[in-house]
């Protein structure tokens, strides 16, 4: 590390520890981060992604316990028969007792910058900053990443086979699949069966591009596809929500990347060159994209054959109050400074009956089905 950088990271971990309240020197022990850093850490971390800002992040005091219960989950409209004797019985808007519980879990995001990077960046006056800023948006990402993948929380998580941080916590994707089973749909009719052995293969649900598909053969031995288009699989797909959620003007479709994709190249395809279906093709491009009459939206990591029917405000990142520790550490036998930090996380859907979750779509027509 050069002179300059030396004193630029000097100065950067004596603001680490003055800020959190420990003694100077001191940053390189383990300590709690102080409440109102804590606020400020997680704030640049929700800004740093637009998703995360769209969605609740929640501080919450005890590590387990039930959950917040962000807006309502439920109708409130009702009358009673005082006038027999019987009482008036309010209940919680925005009950949550429906296996809703969280459990923030430890969370290691730990990292290390190379003398070298830090060389490189001495010569910035916002040398603090940029640390902070990089580590932050990072930290933002994984837990995007985690929300849509997440299946389990390992006691020693292994990067190497689960890439999409599949063993660091349960996310949403996760809890839909298994607290609310009949929000989620996976298969479709058209399951191929192995030739005398009647066993189904690799669930799917098969979308045609609208001309692939008989309307008057849609049965499950001739059909070419389970819906005629991607809008037809959304329409239905909100028919899984509670009825009371359908029509909410703040729903929004969660669509892998791959399926918008190739919703919209067929048309962009279709259209011709002279003006005015060039006009048209360039507002297909550029105006906010509709699935089945709700806006598309694309979140980086969500999986690419999925769609999820919710609202945004319906997804909550719970982070215990006061679980945030830190540690910095200079390794000169790895040329390096290492930053130790970790922090209680939950992933949490506040209403199940508000979404409506369909994986495993496949573009294009049913392979042919054989039935012993």
């Amino acid at each position: 590390m050069k002179n300059t950088t030396r004193a630029l990271f000097s100065a950067y971990v004596s603001q680490i520890a003055l800020i959190n309240g420990v003694a100077a020197g001191d940053a390189d022990k383990h300590f709690a981060v102080a409440p109102a850093v804590e606020q400020k850490l997680e704030e640049r971390m929700k800004q740093s992604s637009e998703f995360l800002r769209a969605i609740n992040i929640v501080g919450v005091d005890p590590q387990e316990g039930d959950k917040v219960g962000i807006g309502v989950t439920r109708t409130m409209a009702s009358r009673t028969n005082t006038a027999a004797g019987n009482k008036r019985m309010p209940t919680n808007p925005a009950d949550s007792g429906d296996l809703g519980r969280y459990r923030c879990e430890k969370t290691d995001f730990d990292y290390a910058f190379k003398y070298s990077l830090l060389d490189a960046w001495s010569h910035r006056p916002e040398f603090q900053q940029l640390m902070t800023n990089a580590i932050r948006q990072q930290e933002g990402r994984d837990h995007v990443m985690i929300g849509w993948n997440g299946t389990s929380v390992a006691v020693a998580t292994d990067r190497g086979a689960n890439p999409l941080l599949q063993d660091v916590n349960k996310g949403w994707l996760y809890k839909i699949r298994t607290f609310a089973p009949e929000r989620h749909l996976q298969d479709g009719k058209l399951t191929v069966y192995d030739t005398g052995a009647n066993n189904p293969a690799i669930k799917a649900i098969y979308v045609a591009d609208g001309t692939l598909f008989n309307a008057a053969e849609n049965n499950a031995v001739t059909a070419e596809a389970d819906y005629a288009n991607l809008d037809a699989l959304v329409h239905d797909a909100v028919e899984l929500m509670a009825e009371w959620h359908r029509d909410d003007t703040d729903i929004v479709a969660i669509i892998g990347r791959d399926l918008l994709h190739d919703k919209f190249q067929n048309v962009i395809n279709a259209a011709g060159d002279n003006a005015m279906q060039m006009e048209a093709r360039d507002r297909i491009l550029t105006l906010p994209k509709m699935v089945g009459g709700k806006r598309a939206i694309v979140v980086p990591f969500f999986p690419p054959n999925a769609v999820l029917i919710t609202k945004l405000s319906n997804l909550s990142l719970y982070l215990q109050n006061g679980s945030r520790r830190r540690m910095l550490k200079e390794e000169p036998e790895l040329d390096q400074v290492a930053n130790y930090e970790s922090v209680n996380v939950a992933y949490v859907v506040e209403d199940y009956e508000a979404c409506a979750f369909v994986e495993n779509i496949v573009m294009g027509k049913a392979p042919a089905r054989v039935v012993d």
